[in-house]
């Protein structure tokens, strides 16, 4: 059975990414997401809910979210 990973702050991704010496910029460009985008999520930008999309599929990568990423809307449900 596989366990899931606590949710993380938004701070405690930043830490991370400092930790582990990797830029936001390149994290997102080697997801490919847009960096832009990365940084509206972990800056808690009020248009940036991260409910659906891109923005959720960030915020389910980074751990900030538990959530499931689907490529084909058709499978969603």
């Amino acid at each position: 059975m596989a366990s899931i990973s606590p949710v993380k702050t938004r701070e405690q991704v930043k830490k991370e990414f400092a930790r582990k010496g990797v830029s936001i910029r390149a994290w997102a460009i080697a997801n490919h997401f847009d960096p832009k985008l990365v940084y509206e999520v972990l800056n808690s930008q009020p248009a940036r809910p991260c409910v659906r999309g891109q923005c959720h599929k960030i915020a389910v990568r980074l751990g900030l979210k538990e959530g499931v990423i689907t490529n084909s809307i058709r499978n969603a449900i």
